[in-house]
């Protein structure tokens, strides 16, 4: 009797922690997908080889999400568009038609690649909040970006110690979130709420070194530029408490001529 009693409680307590499971899984899907927009896009209804001409019978629709799609996909009203065009690549059933896909004229045109600069390149930063100046950064403001990393000391394997330096002056804010400089003066509202990811045009060189600041342990951090200043401060040291502790008072006076140079009443 004992037996029976703790399998039926077993059972019960396994009926409720998978229960307890979807209930989460579920209020996480939720989450992830609040606020998420669906939008109808081509695809293709079967698998296309490279070189065929499209066909009515070759295209289909399905619902995707736009975040995940982008703006380089045939829409519901591109369908006469593509009809009797040359795949240029070859399609797998379902997947999404893209420009790229198809041999015709782009237009004009759009998103962010033609904003930016030959010999330049877009790279994104996953910052938000205050290391974004509030979220006051907007797309082609001109910023500098810094980073506090943590490391083993020198002298001793088994401590750390953390250090803030400049990785790029004078840097190009082209996008903040999904909003495109292209895009100010647009009704962005919702786009303006709130981003988490700062999007900066950089030498391939330089898209080197933010890659490799974003996988070490460490922050990023934007500081605002005024929009005319370019000036470049040369040799900016690596902070840390040593340095700190060397330098403080020294930066504190500078603080206050410079007070005093702007309002000589004081």
């Amino acid at each position: 009797m004992k037996n029976k009693l703790v399998l039926i409680v077993a059972v019960l307590v396994g009926i409720l922690a998978f229960w307890l499971s979807a209930r989460y899984l579920e209020k996480e899907r939720a989450k992830l997908y609040e606020g998420a927009v669906k939008i109808k896009v081509i695809v293709a209804r079967r698998d296309l080889p490279a070189m065929s001409i499209l066909k009515a019978e070759d295209l289909g629709m399905k619902s995707a999400y736009k975040s995940s799609i982008g703006d380089n996909v045939f829409l519901p009203e591109d369908f006469n568009k593509i009809k009797g065009k040359r795949l240029k690549y070859p399609l797998k059933r379902n997947e999404p038609v893209w420009w790229s896909h198809v041999d015709m004229p782009r237009g004009i045109e759009v998103g962010l690649a033609p904003m930016i600069a030959k010999g330049k390149r877009a790279i994104s930063v996953s910052i938000s909040g205050a290391p974004a100046v509030s979220g006051l950064v907007k797309p082609n403001d001109h910023v500098d970006l810094l980073g506090t990393f943590t490391f083993p000391s020198p002298t001793n394997p088994q401590q750390v110690e953390s250090a803030t330096l400049t990785l790029m002056q004078n840097v190009t804010v082209l996008a903040t979130g999904m909003q495109l400089a292209s895009q100010l003066g647009e009704d962005t509202t919702s786009q303006q709420a709130g981003y988490s990811t700062v999007t900066f045009e950089v030498s391939p060189r330089e898209a080197e070194i933010v890659v490799f600041a974003q996988q070490t342990r460490g922050q990023l951090y934007l500081s605002l530029r005024n929009p005319d200043d370019i000036y470049y401060e040369d040799e900016l040291p690596s902070v840390n408490f040593d340095y700190l502790e060397a330098v403080l008072k020294e930066l504190n006076a500078l603080r206050q001529q410079d007070i005093r140079r702007a309002k000589p009443e004081l």
